[in-house]
């Protein structure tokens, strides 16, 4: 079981910022056996079968109940083989995809994580069961403030949401071991980059809303970055 973390009194946050925090020491609710069987036979056939290799991605992915974080009336459907609609115009992306971007962003135990596009918080999760800190940015209040309770309640407290512009990134948190970029930009944030920890990697889909995207991973070495086309994508916009 993943050893939960806590921010000390300096990551207390401005009233502009929505923490995740623990109160206590609240265990999850267990998830229903037949939740648990369709989990680990998505692992299986969607994840681990198309090459995800990594064995604490692959945790990762058994651990988080992707049920907890889509709408009620999509919870029958929550481990299928494709994206789902969480509202606002935005989507939970296909598990496959969540899984890939985070074994190309190779986070580890010490790794400081940052998330544009929170959504609905699944994706921070799966990166907190794996990273020391997780940072995520969601400009829809909504939905940053969903999540950001959804976390709480689920003891993720490596977890910090915030709602703002994802493409300014988190400046006064960073450098970043690892950036995930979980909406699809024209151009690669300048800010990002420089938010970027030296020898880092990050992660977007690069492109235009409208169009097949192509799923970019960049390093920082020697200050440079270096660019990887992994495979063509369909995300939601990343809006300013």
């Amino acid at each position: 079981m993943r050893t939960q973390k806590r921010f000390g009194a300096s990551a207390l946050l401005l009233a502009a910022l929505l923490p995740v925090c623990h109160c206590g020491d609240p265990q999850r609710a267990s998830p229903s056996d037949s939740a648990r069987k369709l989990r680990m036979e998505m692992v299986e056939t969607q994840i681990a079968q198309r090459g995800i290799r990594d064995s604490a991605v692959l945790r990762a992915m058994r651990t988080v109940p992707r049920d907890e974080f889509v709408e009620a009336g999509d919870s029958a459907n929550a481990y299928d083989d494709h994206p789902l609609p969480i509202g606002y115009g935005q989507t939970i992306s296909q598990p496959y995809i969540v899984a890939l971007m985070t074994e190309l962003a190779r986070p580890n135990s010490s790794s400081r994580v940052l998330e544009i596009g929170t959504g609905s918080g699944y994706q921070a999760a799966v990166l907190a069961e794996i990273a020391d800190s997780v940072f995520t940015v969601e400009i829809v209040e909504p939905l940053a403030d969903a999540a950001a309770e959804r976390l709480r309640r689920m003891a993720y407290g490596n977890v910090v949401v915030r709602c703002g512009d994802g493409y300014l990134g988190w400046k006064e948190k960073s450098p970043f071991d690892a950036i995930l970029v979980t909406a699809a930009a024209p151009e690669i944030p300048r800010p990002l980059l420089e938010q970027l920890a030296e020898g880092g990697r990050m992660v977007i889909p690069y492109g235009e809303a409208a169009a097949v995207q192509q799923l970019l991973l960049l390093e920082k070495r020697n200050g440079r970055i270096s660019k990887q086309e992994i495979l063509p994508v369909r995300f939601v916009p990343l809006v300013r």
